[in-house]
């Protein structure tokens, strides 16, 4: 699996000679689907020279929102969108269409110089609502636990809430970051930190957690294999939103990412094809 940087930067821009028939589209939303669509787009636009499309991060909350607002032609989302969202681009009046474009599991990490190597459901749920605060409570050194995630806006947020912690509140304490990178970079230079990544930002400055879904009989650690597989338990569809009257605009570039050479490069990148 190749690994990719942490992406520090808010927003990227791909970008390129433009004619007057240019085919011009945003792509805006979650930080986790952002690596993703970018290599897409570069791949897209060498095959497709009259193509311009500019992608944007900033969290799935922000892509619908934008969505709504008509300042992006396609929303990224690594959740699934809510029902507050799809009110919102009813009264606006923007129909809209949903299209899975890839898979990503999703990895606690920790400082690679913590004992700690795997996890379960419960003592995850437990760490990020507040009620295990030291390391020793589970196996570990007698060192306090800080705990990271990523901001309100993410969907990454979202769905670590719901699916690990059962739809429990974060601990108070809990240090909200807003983007991915910030997170690693956190827990690589914090002993007793944790927090989560989706698989494709992890590398060599974090170590991913074995979890076990069954009360601790079977761990399995985040892998490509693990994902495709299902063993690993934690595993989420990335989407891409879009208001059905640009549809003949963004449909060529999305059938390109669902396309074989598409769901290579979701490989390549380290997300989880769909096929």
């Amino acid at each position: 699996m190749k690994r990719i940087k942490s992406i520090l930067l808010a927003s990227f821009t791909v970008a390129i000679i433009q004619s007057s028939t240019a085919q011009k589209m945003v792509v805006k939303g979650s930080d986790t689907v952002l690596p993703l669509a970018q290599k897409e787009a570069e791949s897209y636009m060498k095959s497709n020279t009259n193509a311009s499309v500019t992608v944007v991060g900033g969290g799935s909350g922000v892509g619908i929102a934008a969505l709504v607002d008509g300042t992006t032609d396609i929303a990224m989302s690594s959740r699934k969108i809510k029902m507050d969202e799809r009110l919102k681009l009813q009264e606006a009046g923007r129909a809209f269409k949903e299209v899975i474009i890839a898979n990503d599991a999703l990895a606690a990490i920790v400082n690679p110089t913590n004992k700690v190597s795997q996890l379960t459901r419960q003592q995850l749920e437990d760490i990020f609502t507040g009620k295990i605060i030291n390391w020793k409570q589970v196996g570990g050194d007698d060192m306090k636990i800080v705990v990271y995630a990523r901001e309100t806006s993410s969907g990454t947020y979202e769905f670590f809430k719901e699916h690990v912690m059962n739809k429990k509140n974060y601990s108070s304490s809990c240090l909200n970051m807003p983007a991915t990178g910030a997170i690693i970079e956190s827990i690589s230079k914090t002993k007793g930190a944790i927090g989560y990544v989706g698989l494709a930002y992890m590398e060599k400055d974090v170590k991913a957690i074995s979890i076990s879904y069954d009360k601790g009989k079977t761990f399995v650690k985040p892998t490509t294999e693990s994902a495709k597989n299902k063993t690993y338990p934690v595993v989420r569809p990335l989407y891409f939103y879009y208001n059905i009257k640009v549809e003949k605009n963004v449909k060529p570039f999305i059938d390109y990412i669902l396309s074989s050479t598409g769901q290579a490069i979701v490989d390549k990148v380290g997300y989880v094809s769909l096929k």
